[in-house]
């Protein structure tokens, strides 16, 4: 780690000195964090009851239910809160993120991906019902808002791990994460419009249509960031499910079209995800193949299982009972992971085209559908990923914009926030795409981090309100409300009024 710092000082071009030191801290933090990651899914897991799987069907009934709010138009539903959550998720990591992996990690980082979903299931569940418990009201718009900063600070007593907690989420979704998801897009267009060197443009000719679509793109954006949290929840709302099923359909038939290839597909898959290879050094790095590793990042990433960033959006929800968001958000994890991820591992895995190593992430998928279906892909792609990623931007300045105002609700500190949002939107755009990604770790490992430990030393909230939900269920309550003076002592750890 030591010699990384000093290669890091000898690094000429400045952003290549911050890449260098942004890996320097973002390796050592990485082979721990896989570890606590599928540990605290696994506690979880067997803490709730396996409640992924006990209550899964119960969290497709809460979701049927949800587009209505009993708090009326001026609150947001338990629908929007789980497609606002769907929209940060569903995006650059389901189409680019799963390429990447498979191109540094080989098709077993796709069973890693999918175990992190499985056991990640629990950590959701339990960190967006802790966010619900704790959600306070806002004053002045009358909305709902909460996740991780609000539970640490009000259920672990924490003031200062949840200020940490607040600044990195908000470099990490609203200024990192809208630079890769501004990036993938630029990179989607490039790769569609045949504008790449393989077809004789050179990267000065590419450099004058790379800032005309960063501009682009913020001028799109800004209108719905300065519009807040309500224009962010109607817009996802009505882009996010149309995009996901057709991206959906398209995968299907591509499966279809090579349905005798699935079997060997599995196969190596689960071949490649016990084939050994050391990720990294020392100790702890020699026990983690790249299959492992690269699949863990980018299915946290792309799921954001324990992660600390869903529960800001499921604490807006204006829900009867906090589990019932709980569960809404967990099924997220699924159709995120195990359905849009899948897909796009099945059209890379099972694609004809011969290896190409100056291929990653989108433009990979994007190769490997034209060889599925023809050269229309290219565009078509670009035009789903354009909308999932859009839609991401919109989603992540969603979740920081909660915890700016638990940092400092005043309008002017949010005005400045949103012109840095903006700024980055158009930086992911112009920039290398290996910088923003890796950025994007490290800043996803510190929240993830602090997120994790603090869950873990709240598991009896999330247990005794799982306790409570199923024991009404079994009373024949068909939507279980919470009253929180049934329970003194949980009333003595929550400060608001909203149960």
């Amino acid at each position: 780690m030591f010699e990384s710092f000093a290669a890091c000082g000898n690094s000429e071009a400045l952003l290549d000195g911050v890449h260098c030191l942004v890996n320097a801290l973002s390796s050592p933090l990485w082979d721990a964090l896989v570890w606590i990651l599928i540990g605290v899914g696994l506690f979880f897991t067997v803490a709730t009851g396996l409640v992924q799987v006990r209550l899964f069907g119960r969290s497709i009934k809460e979701l049927k239910g949800s587009r209505q709010s009993s708090g009326g138009a001026n609150s947001i539903t338990s629908f929007q809160a789980f497609v606002t959550g769907l929209a940060s998720r569903v995006g650059t990591g389901n189409i680019a993120g799963v390429a990447i992996a498979i191109s540094l990690g080989g098709p077993g980082a796709v069973f890693w991906m999918w175990l992190t979903a499985f056991i990640g299931m629990s950590s959701a569940f339990a960190e967006s019902t802790l966010a619900q418990l704790f959600k306070v009201r806002d004053k002045q718009t009358g909305l709902f808002r909460g996740g991780p900063a609000y539970y640490i600070a009000h259920g672990l007593g924490q003031r200062w791990l949840s200020i940490l907690f607040s600044v990195s989420l908000i470099v990490c979704f609203g200024l990192v994460y809208n630079a890769i998801q501004a990036n993938t897009i630029v990179q989607a267009v490039q790769s569609a419009a045949g504008m790449t060197e393989a077809h004789g443009v050179s990267a000065e000719q590419w450099n004058t249509y790379k800032y005309a679509l960063g501009t682009l793109l913020v001028i799109l954006a800004a209108p719905i960031i300065f519009g807040g949290i309500k224009r962010v929840a109607r817009v996802s709302e009505a882009v996010v499910p149309a995009m996901a099923l057709i991206y959906l359909l398209v995968a299907l038939f591509v499966v279809l079209v090579n349905i005798g290839e699935i079997p060997r597909m599995f196969g190596l898959i689960f071949q490649d995800a016990f084939n050994f290879q050391a990720a990294g050094s020392g100790f702890v790095g020699g026990l983690i193949s790249r299959a492992m590793m690269h699949g863990i990042q980018r299915g946290l990433y792309s799921n954001e299982a324990g992660q600390g960033s869903a529960p800001n959006a499921a604490a807006s929800a204006d829900v009867k009972h906090p589990v019932s968001q709980g569960l809404i958000q967990m099924l997220a994890v699924f159709v995120d992971t195990m359905i849009v991820c899948s897909c796009t591992a099945f059209i890379v895995l099972l694609a004809n085209m011969p290896a190409n190593p100056d291929l990653s992430g989108i433009q990979l998928t994007q190769a490997a559908l034209e060889s599925h279906v023809g050269a229309w892909a290219q565009q078509f792609l670009a035009v789903v990923l354009f909308m999932f990623a859009f839609s991401s931007i919109i989603g992540n300045y969603a979740y920081a914009e909660s915890n700016i105002q638990y940092l400092h609700s005043n309008r002017l500190v949010l005005t400045v926030f949103r012109m840095a949002v903006l700024a980055f939107v158009y930086f992911g755009s112009v920039t290398k795409v290996e910088i923003v990604w890796d950025m994007g770790d490290l800043t996803m490992a510190v929240m993830a981090l602090i997120n994790l430990v603090s869950i873990v030393l709240m598991y009896k909230l999330v247990v005794a309100l799982l306790k409570d939900y199923t024991a009404k269920m079994r009373m024949g309550k068909d939507k279980p409300e919470f009253k929180l003076s049934e329970h003194p002592v949980l009333k003595r750890k929550i400060r608001s009024d909203v149960w």
